[in-house]
């Protein structure tokens, strides 16, 4: 029940566009202790930040001197309170711009950080955000979820590095997924337990009563996605299941097993396999190969069939949000199985060989 309150409100936020959930301090620094040597004499942006509440800028700017930033650039979307730094209230946006410690206490002050206007609303489309965003070397903030693809794209024409916060379902959007194949995007290190806790004032919190905290909602399946280099990317996956016919069945759609947990992957198999998108928190380009997304028109795109005349009749009867050709599909006992959201990948050659002679060695020993 607390799950699906969780995503009734992840659908909300993007229906209604209030999405401005804070992310909080302890979150960004577990995420940001894996980053540390990208930061040095760069220019740090945060474009969809209050100041008023944003730990992203706390975080940056009392850590400024312990990451070598040589500036921080953070934009306040229009009507934002400016009571972090004065006791009147704003009608424009504002950008802050803060270059480290003047005085030696190395604690970022009010007469330390400057403070412009800007013409616009402070969206991170329009022009001034654009020409601040120019001069930046990494984009680091939580975006809104309702505009995620349109942020992302902007971040990718802009050529600019980023780590930002997003719902792993964004991992299904056709935008997004093609850059996660392209080896231009991938998962960071994760939240704690694969849930954050946001401030936010506009929804309940259905979190359960050890993981509820005061002011804040519990959203399940968020990530941290980057085009940063980090070492957890090219660790290899230990896979140690055979695979088996019987336990691996074979889609009625599209030559490939379905596999339903991630390191259950079998070691032996050199074919096409359907995994789940969370699959993406251990992958590893030099391990595996993505072939491409099991669902609607993009499996179309990568050759899954659509149903079998014979078989769509049980497609209205398929798990609560339909069937649709393109999904992957099985048939057990004569009924149509559509598992959740797959992502074919394969195992690659090189990597499947070197496996296979140490598993000879071992089994010698």
């Amino acid at each position: 029940m607390a799950k699906k309150s969780e995503n009734e409100n992840l659908h909300k936020a993007k229906s209604g566009k209030k999405d401005e959930f804070y992310t909080q301090l302890s979150d960004i620094e577990y995420e940001l202790r894996h980053y540390k040597e990208h930061f040095k004499d760069k220019v740090v942006f945060c474009n969809c930040d209050d100041p008023r509440v944003s730990n992203f800028f706390h975080y940056f700017s009392y850590n400024f001197e312990y990451l070598g930033l040589k500036k921080l650039i953070t934009t306040c979307y229009m009507s934002q309170d400016m009571n972090l730094f004065s006791e009147h209230s704003s009608e424009k946006a504002i950008y802050l711009e803060y270059t480290g410690d003047k005085n030696g206490n190395k604690v970022p002050e009010p007469k330390e950080i400057g403070i412009q206007y800007l013409k616009g609303d402070g969206d991170f489309r329009s022009a001034e955000s654009i020409e601040l965003l120019k001069q930046a070397d990494i984009v680091v903030t939580n975006p809104p979820f309702s505009l995620f693809r349109e942020y992302v794209a902007q971040l990718v024409q802009y050529d600019t590095k980023f780590l930002i916060v997003g719902h792993q379902n964004a991992i299904t959007y056709k935008e997004i997924f093609k850059l996660i194949k392209e080896d231009k995007i991938w998962l960071g290190y994760g939240f704690k337990g694969g849930a954050g806790h946001f401030i936010n004032k506009q929804y309940e919190d259905y979190a359960t009563a050890g993981d509820h905290r005061e002011g804040m909602i519990r959203v399940s399946g968020v990530h941290w996605f980057t085009n940063l280099e980090i070492n957890k990317r090219h660790e290899d996956l230990i896979l140690y299941k055979n695979y088996s016919p019987d336990v691996y069945p074979t889609y009625d759609n599209y030559n490939a097993i379905n596999v339903d947990v991630t390191k259950e992957i079998p070691v032996d198999y050199k074919g096409d396999m359907g995994v789940p998108i969370t699959f993406l928190d251990k992958y590893n380009p030099n391990q595996f190969e993505i072939i491409g997304l099991g669902i609607s028109n993009s499996g179309i795109e990568f050759g899954v069939q659509p149903y079998k005349p014979e078989h769509k009749k049980y497609r209205k009867e398929v798990q609560k949000r339909g069937a649709v050709d393109g999904d992957l599909y099985m048939m057990k006992d004569g009924i149509v199985d559509v598992p959740y959201a797959r992502i074919i990948i394969r195992i690659k050659t090189k990597n499947y060989e070197n496996r296979t002679k140490r598993n000879i060695c071992q089994s010698t020993i």
